[in-house]
C-alpha cells in the first residue's frame, strides 16, 4: 500500500535509501522516536515504496509507541519524536532501535524537545518536521490517576490534542498531514449498549474520559471545519510486556513472576469484578497505521470483542505458573488462596478502586473488520501467557525492576 507521495520542499529531510525514503515524524509525551536504516519489509503487508512520505507522532517510550515506531520503520519509515525534558532516560522501550543503543546515537531516529502543553514548540517542531502522517499518543493515560491530576490531565489530554492540531494549521499542512488521534474505550463509560461501536451514545466516567472526549470531539471539528484529514482511533484496552507497571494487568503480571520467584507472597488489587476487551498492543498499532490509508477519514473501534475480567486475568496467570487460585471472603474482604500451598497471594484494597468505576466494556469492531480488514490476531490467553513469561525473565534478572 502507498504512502503519500512527497512534495519537493520537503525532500531535504529524506535519507538516503533509493534517494527517497519515507519520513516519520511522531508526537511523544513525554518521549518518543525512533528510526533505523532497514528496507521496509513487514510480513502481510505491502511495502511502502522508495516515493511514500510519511512522518508520525506517537508515544514511543511508552507500550503504543514502541511498537508502532517498530511498524513504521519496518516499512521504511523515518521517524521523529518530541522529548520531555527530565533529567533521566526514560526511553527503555526503544533503546533497541537507536543506531547505537548503548550511546543513544540517533540513526533514523530523531529526538526533539518538546511538550503537548507548549504550543509554541509544537508549531516549531512541525514546521521544521513538515511531516504528512502525526500519530498523536501523547496523554496522561492513567484512568485512576486522572481523578488525583484532574486538571493536568485536561490540559494535556484535552487542550494538548487542540494544541497539536492548531499547529498544523498554523504551519498551513492542512492539505497534506494525516491526522491519528489516540481515542479510548473509557468514552463509553458507563455502557449505553452492549457490546459498544462507532455510533455508541458517550458516558466518560473519569477526567481521563472527559478529556479524550473534547479530544475527540475537537479532531471531528478540524476534520469537518478545515477539511483534515483526521481520524479517532478508539482503542479498547490493549496489553502487552511493555505496558505501564502501574496498569491492573501489568501488575498482575510482574506479582505473579515475582511469587513464582520467591520474590514476593501477596499484592493488593481494586475491583476484581470490572470486566474489560482486552488485546494487544502490537495488534492495535497495525490498525493505526491503516486508518491513516484510507481513501477518506472516518474513526473507527478497535477490538477483540471478547470480555474477561480481572479476577480471570489473575487466575489465568497464576495458573500459567502452576497455582490455582480459589476465592475467599467478599467485597473488600476478598482473598485469591493458593489451592497448593494454601498461602494467600491476593488482597483487595479500596485505595485501588475508582470513584466512578466503568464496569463493562466491549468493542464491536465489525466497521474496522470491514474498511479495513483488520482484525485481532493475539488471544487472550496468549496474551497471558507472554506477559507473564516476559515479566518472569525480567525479574529473573533483576529482582528491583
Amino acid at each position: 500500500m502507498r504512502g503519500p507521495q512527497p512534495a519537493a520542499e520537503h525532500l531535504r529531510y529524506l535519507s538516503s535509501w533509493r534517494a527517497l525514503q519515507p519520513i516519520c515524524y511522531f508526537y511523544n509525551f513525554p518521549v518518543l522516536g525512533c528510526a533505523q536504516q532497514t528496507e521496509p519489509t513487514a510480513p502481510g503487508w505491502d511495502a511502502v515504496t522508495p516515493d511514500a512520505y510519511a512522518s508520525v507522532e506517537l508515544e514511543t517510550p511508552t507500550e503504543d509507541g514502541s511498537y508502532l515506531a517498530e511498524f513504521l520503520l519496518e516499512k521504511g519509515y523515518e521517524v521523529h519524536g518530541i522529548v520531555r525534558r527530565s533529567s533521566s532516560f526514560n526511553t527503555g522501550r526503544i533503546e533497541h532501535l537507536y543506531k547505537n543503543p548503548q550511546a543513544h546515537t540517533e540513526g533514523n531516529m530523531k529526538l526533539h524537545y518538546g511538550d503537548l502543553t507548549d504550543s509554541t514548540c509544537l508549531v516549531k517542531i512541525i514546521n521544521e518536521v513538515k511531516p504528512t502522517e502525526i500519530y498523536n499518543l501523547g496523554a496522561q493515560s492513567h484512568v485512576k490517576i486522572s481523578f488525583d491530576l484532574a486538571e493536568y490531565t485536561a490540559d494535556v489530554d484535552g487542550v494538548g490534542t487542540l494544541r497539536l492540531l492548531d499547529a498544523i494549521k498554523t504551519c498551513g499542512l492542512i492539505n497534506s498531514v494525516k491526522f491519528y488521534q489516540a481515542s479510548t474505550s473509557e468514552l463509553f463509560g458507563k455502557v449505553q449498549e452492549i457490546p459498544q461501536k462507532e455510533t455508541t451514545p458517550f458516558y466518560p466516567r473519569s477526567p481521563y474520559g472527559a478529556a479524550k472526549l473534547y479530544a475527540y470531539w475537537i479532531v471531528v471539528n478540524f476534520r469537518e471545519a478545515y477539511n483534515l484529514f483526521a481520524v479517532n482511533g478508539i482503542l479498547f484496552n490493549h496489553e502487552s510486556p511493555r505496558r505501564g507497571a502501574n496498569f491492573v494487568t501489568r501488575k498482575i503480571s510482574r506479582s505473579v513472576a515475582k511469587i513464582h520467584l520467591g520474590q514476593l507472597d501477596c499484592f493488593s488489587l481494586g475491583n476484581l469484578d470490572a470486566k474489560r476487551d482486552w488485546g494487544h498492543a502490537r495488534d492495535y498499532v497495525e490498525a493505526m497505521w491503516l486508518m491513516l490509508q484510507t481513501d477518506e477519514p472516518e474513526d473507527f473501534v478497535i477490538a477483540t470483542g471478547e470480555v474477561h475480567s480481572v479476577r480471570e486475568f489473575v487466575e489465568k496467570s497464576f495458573k500459567h505458573i502452576g497455582k490455582t487460585i480459589v476465592w475467599e471472603g467478599k467485597n473488600e474482604n476478598e482473598v485469591g488462596r493458593c489451592k497448593e500451598t494454601g498461602k494467600i497471594h491476593v488482597t483487595v484494597n479500596h485505595k485501588y478502586y475508582r470513584p466512578t468505576e466503568v464496569d463493562f466494556l466491549q468493542g464491536d469492531c465489525t466497521k474496522a473488520k470491514q474498511k479495513l480488514n483488520w482484525k485481532p490476531r493475539v488471544t487472550f490467553d496468549e496474551l497471558v501467557r507472554e506477559m507473564v513469561d516476559a515479566d518472569v525473565e525480567l525479574m529473573r534478572n533483576n529482582p528491583n525492576a
